[in-house]
Parts: C-alpha cells; structure tokens; sequence
C-alpha cells in the first residue's frame, strides 16, 4: 500500500469514528420531545433541547466510537479499559526537552501527526458543545472529554514557545517499514517543527483552532486548563497568520502522507473558534470584512475535511447570522451572510431530491465518494450538515 494512501485512510477511520459520535449524539441517541402543539412554529435554538429517552442501541454504538480513541492513545495510560494497550512513547520529545508522550496514533501507525490529529480535536469540540447533554444523558460525555484532552495535552506541549509548533513525532518511512505494538516499538521517534523559517501556518492554524473550541469546552469545567488553551490558540494564530505557508512546502516529505492544499481556510476556521471562544470583533472583522472576499471562496460549495474547512467555517459563522449580534457592523453581517449562503449551497448539494444535489448515490439515495481525493474530502461534512439540521 502506498505511503500516502495507508496515512491518510488512518484517518479515514478517524473521521467515521467522529462521524459515529456526532451522528449517535445527534440522529437518534435521544428521542427529542414534543415541542408543543397547535402548529406553532418554534424558534430555532442555538443547541439542541434538552434530551429525552435514551435509545441504548445508539447509546451503545456512541460508546464504541468513542472507545476507538482510547486504542488510539499514545503515552503513560491512566484508567486504561482496553486490555491489550499499554504505556508507550514515554520518551517521545526527550530530546528537544518536551513531554510528547501523549496525543494519538495515526491508525494502525505510530507516527503522531498534529494537523489530523488537531482536526480530530476540533470536531469532538464542536460535537460536544452542541449535544454534550445527549452524550451526558448517555453516560458517554466523560469518555469524549478524555480523549479531547488527551489531544490538547498534546498539542499544548508541542507549542514551546511563540514561534515554534511540533506537527510530527516519528519517521513515516521508518513507520511503515514494520508493523508492531507501539508496547515494543524501537525506532528513532524524530521531531519535526515549524517555525518562523520553516513555516507551517495550515497546521498552526488547525491547533489555535482545536485548542480555541476545546477552551469553550472546558471552560465551565477547568478554568485555569481552558484560559491556558485560549493563550495558546492566540499565539499560534498569531504565529500562523504572521508567518504564513504550507508545512509540506517547509517539509516536501510531508507531500507524502498530509499535503495541505492551502492554508487560507485554516486561518479562517481558526479565527471563527477564537471568536467564539473570546467575542473579541476583531476575529469577526477577519473572517468577514479583512479577507472574507479574498479567503472564503464564497459561493462555492466545498467539502469539509482535515484539508479543507471551508465548509465547516460557512456553517460555524452562519450561527452568528441565524441568531444574530447587536455588535456586529452591516459589513460584518454582509459577510456572515456570505458563508449562510455558501453553507445553504453544500447542504443543498447534499439533499437527495434538492434541484442542485449532487450525484454518486447508493439506491437509498444517500452520497458516496468514488475516488481518493474526493473520499478524503467528503468524510466529515456532515458534521457540517448535522449543525444546520438538528441546531
């Protein structure tokens, strides 16, 4: 199998698993209740109600995704449930003094990629700041936190300083050569970094935007954890929009296994969490006034994956023009309106019966992806898709 395609299809699995969590949280782990009689149209909300019965067969299937992350962890495990995983990596980033024994394995490999794995982080963010009560109610809130946390413990210590941001622990090649237990690997673990020279503003971006989302998510839980996620995603925005380029133009083998297409739709992914995350206009004024025409592509419909977040910024920004600011300016809303409507134009392409629906459907009508390229792209819009629908 190529290098390229074993690497991403690890994430591949990732992406279903995601996929499993939000879509159990979401479809059917909870039957909503009646909200009232008479015809009465109800005002959308921001989140979903509050959850009714339990149906254990999805509360199930939600616990099973989840557990996929516990396989995945790498490092010293603490309440470890899987019976054949065991402490591993505990050096990894010794030799540049950092602790990055944490963070996840890529699949079946044990190269520790941050750009997916950042990715990772920011969707079960999002997952759990919209249906965190349907996974509580489930008893499966904990076990995503967890593995959310594992993540940015990671990508915390990754970020020594400003400027600096480890996005690889391991040799692929290496990796790829022999199949293993992490429990027993021997390889050299190398570090690969970005920097002010080496710039990687795609990947940079991706984890000021995890680390931004979770903040949100910790922040009635641990405070102090979530203000030191918020420090760190504004620095690596910073870093990322100061320094701007794509890590495999810094690193060609990179080009192997992750080849970001561009970085313009990570700095405006990671501007939209930051403000979310703080309210801060300036954030807004970004992804609308400064660079929405140059960087959002509006009016294209694109699909939402670790490469491209475009899709995923449409649908997080139309939130703000559903239900609205009092401190936004007419141009801000100008570009909100913008990404309502680029968001509007995916979903619709993904309606079986919709006039614009795209094709490559099964019998049931429901959408596939034939070619490589397109499988990668397509796996997590319905993330995307879900927040319009069920929010």
């Amino acid at each position: 199998m190529g290098s390229k395609t074993r690497g991403c299809c690890g994430w591949l699995i990732v992406a279903l698993v995601a996929s499993l969590v939000a879509t159990a949280a979401v479809v059917a782990i909870m039957k909503r209740k009646p909200g009232g009689g008479g015809g009465r149209k109800l005002k959308p909300l921001p989140v979903p109600g509050p959850p009714g019965d339990i149906d254990s067969k999805y509360g199930d299937a939600l616990g099973v995704a989840l557990q996929f992350f516990q396989v995945q962890k790498s490092g010293k495990l603490e309440n470890n449930q899987i019976p054949w995983r065991g402490n591993s990596a505990l050096d990894d980033g010794k030799q540049a003094g950092l602790d990055l024994s944490k963070g996840m394995y890529d699949a079946g490999d044990h190269v520790k990629f941050s750009f997916p794995m950042a990715f990772t982080a920011t969707v079960l963010s999002w997952s759990v700041l919209e249906y965190g009560d349907q996974m509580s109610a489930a008893k499966q809130l904990d076990p995503a936190l967890d593995a959310l946390r594992w993540i940015t413990d990671f990508l915390v210590n990754a970020h020594p300083a400003d400027n600096v941001f480890y996005i690889q622990v391991g040799d692929p090649d290496l990796d790829h050569n022999c199949w293993e237990r992490p429990e027993t690997m021997s390889e050299k673990r190398p570090l690969t970094q970005i920097n002010q020279k080496s710039p990687g503003s795609d990947i940079a971006a991706e984890a000021a935007a995890a680390m931004a989302a979770a903040s949100i998510v910790f922040k009635s839980r641990d405070t102090t954890y979530s203000d030191l996620l918020l420090q760190h995603a504004q620095k690596l925005f910073t870093f990322a929009d100061t320094y701007r380029g794509i890590a495999s133009d810094s690193y060609p083998k990179l080009q192997n296994y992750y080849n970001s297409t561009g970085y313009v739709d990570e700095l405006l992914w990671a501007a939209s969490w930051l403000y979310h995350a703080t309210g801060d206009q300036t954030y807004l004024s970004y992804v609308t006034v400064q660079n929405g025409k140059a960087f959002a592509d509006w009016g294209r419909p694109t699909w939402f994956s670790w490469d491209d977040k475009l899709a995923g910024t449409q649908v997080l920004l139309s939130r703000i023009n559903f239900f609205g600011s009092k401190q936004t300016s007419n141009a801000e809303n100008m570009g909100l309106k913008m990404y309502r409507d680029s968001a509007e134009a995916v979903i619709c392409g993904l309606l079986p019966y919709s006039p614009s629906a795209t094709g490559s459907r099964t019998g049931g009508m429901l959408k596939f992806f034939s070619c490589y390229h397109e499988s990668i792209q397509g796996r997590f819009l319905h993330i995307g898709e879900l927040q319009i629908f069920f929010s």
